[in-house]
């Protein structure tokens, strides 16, 4: 199991983001929380509000996640990560697995 990290700066545009990818079964839940994000960009320090979706999906949708964020994402260059979750509630982890695509779709 994996939790995948997207960020983007239309909070209207990530939820519907997040819907795809929960509708098509790459993800079984997504939460959607403002951030304040600093970062350098092409030579320049930037501070700015976005928007952070926190997904839960099986390891083998990440690569399916990301090419679905690299190709819809109106970023040059979205933030999409993943980290393995390395424990966690058996009865969530058993409604991930229910509630994502069994097959690898990357």
């Amino acid at each position: 199991m994996s939790e995948v990290v997207i960020t983007a700066a239309d909070p209207d545009w990530l939820a519907g983001f997040v819907r795809r990818l929960i509708s098509d079964r790459l993800c079984s839940a997504g939460h959607i929380t403002p951030i304040r994000s600093l970062y350098r960009w092409r030579g320049q320090l930037h501070d700015t509000t976005e928007v952070k979706a926190t997904l839960h999906t099986r390891a083998s949708l990440v690569p399916a996640i990301i090419q679905r964020t690299r190709q819809e994402h109106p970023y040059e260059v979205p933030c999409v990560v993943a980290t393995p979750i390395a424990d966690a509630n058996p009865d969530y982890i058993d409604w991930i697995i229910s509630e994502t695509a069994s097959d690898d779709l990357g």
